[in-house]
């Protein structure tokens, strides 16, 4: 655990889930909720100082938190941090793990698609996903109740002109969640998928347009309500929080203007 660490080392009386690109948006809704429903819940995202926020804000408000800075595409990194969390103890038991590092860049067409995003966006959705499962799975399983939770995306389901990247990367995601399910079915471990559409968050969009706010306010122009991190983020905390005999296999949730990924209802 690094220095950012919010929050006194909890007692095994209390549950660990740990959230994964939790510095904003649906990562930080997710890890907000969780600590609601009685985790104690360990943030982590590259940007150190937003973890440390959140679970300092998390502890105010009479929750459990702690936070550490992690990129989840560093093997290294992700193999210390889970060493760091796993070998004491004392520390509660991580019973649930939350993938939620990911994000786009980019809508260029195939014939013109930039080689190095489309490697970074396999490497933080899809190697990333499998490099904190790999690295927890051992204490998910030994906890005798744990859940994977991957949150893809309606990409991972179906394509889009100019998104074949993303999408790419979030068919490589559902796949290594569906196959996992496959592989460990009969150990005390669940793994879900929630696969979201159209969220409207802090950065999402921006990210993948390399901050032009313009480009980014058109992806949800004329939209009424599309989701939010809170509504994506309920919907997670209800799947991992179902009885432990409940499986949610894959649960898609869209705003009620989208019927697909390119069929959206625009009041302009």
């Amino acid at each position: 655990m690094s220095a950012a660490a919010a929050a006194d080392r909890p007692t095994a009386a209390i549950a660990t889930a740990v959230v994964t690109g939790a510095s904003s948006g649906i990562g930080a809704a997710t890890a907000r909720q969780l600590a609601a429903a009685g985790y104690h819940v360990v943030v982590t995202a590259r940007r150190e100082d937003r973890v440390a926020a959140l679970a300092e804000e998390i502890t105010a408000a009479g929750g459990s938190a702690s936070a550490s800075a992690l990129d989840v595409t560093d093997r290294a990194a992700v193999d210390a941090f889970a060493a760091d969390l796993t070998g004491d103890a004392a520390r509660s038991p991580v019973t649930v793990l939350i993938n939620n590092a990911g994000g786009a860049l980019g809508l260029d067409p195939v014939a013109d698609g930039v080689v190095a995003e489309w490697r970074q966006m396999y490497e933080t959705n899809v190697l990333g996903t499998l490099n904190v499962t790999q690295a927890l799975l051992p204490a998910l399983t030994a906890s005798g109740d744990g859940t994977v939770v991957v949150v893809s995306s309606t990409a991972a389901l179906g394509t889009y002109e100019g998104g074949a990247g993303y999408v790419a990367a979030k068919h490589g995601e559902h796949v290594l969640a569906e196959t996992l399910r496959l592989e460990i079915v009969g150990t005390p471990v669940r793994v879900i998928e929630v696969a979201p559409g159209m969220v409207k968050t802090e950065g999402f969009a921006t990210t993948r347009f390399h901050g032009d706010t313009a480009k980014a306010a058109k992806v949800y122009a004329g939209v009424a309500a599309p989701l939010t991190a809170d509504d994506v983020a309920d919907t997670i905390t209800w799947a991992v929080t179902r009885p432990s005999h409940v499986n949610i296999d894959l649960l898609v949730v869209r705003p009620r203007a989208q019927a697909s990924n390119s069929k959206v209802h625009r009041e302009l």
